[in-house]
């Protein structure tokens, strides 16, 4: 199922979460999660008052991405992917996707074999 959200409608759709997690890749290869509050300023994402791990992280490896968990087990998260500049204490991410995921139930008739059996909405940033 796709149900295309433009990138107008994202703050909208972010409104609906309460907090998001910050994903960034640390000087070992593993994640670095961290809770923040994330507004959308035009396309580009800001993450205030950022950690000094999370700003070393990004410096070196740029590509971040943000998961908002949904509120039940029936909900979507929201996850996005970009490109992160450090800006003082903050980051401002150029989105490159998002994306609207959650398991699909297990009894649902229609998945097809080899899907990767998740019902997700994709996020039209164009």
């Amino acid at each position: 199922m796709s149900i295309p959200v433009e990138l107008e409608n994202l703050a909208d759709v972010m409104s609906r979460y309460r907090f998001a997690y910050l994903m960034t890749v640390s000087d070992q290869g593993s994640p670095h999660a961290v809770q923040v509050a994330a507004s959308l300023q035009g396309n580009v994402l800001m993450v205030e008052n950022t950690g000094k791990r999370t700003r070393h992280n990004a410096l070196a490896r740029p590509v971040v991405s943000l998961v908002w968990p949904p509120q039940s087990e029936t909900d979507y998260s929201l996850i996005a992917d970009g490109e992160a500049a450090v800006v003082d204490a903050s980051l401002h991410i150029t989105l490159t996707r998002a994306v609207l995921h959650r398991p699909r139930a297990s009894s649902s008739p229609d998945k097809q074999p080899g899907s990767c059996g998740t019902d997700c909405v994709e996020i039209s940033l164009a």
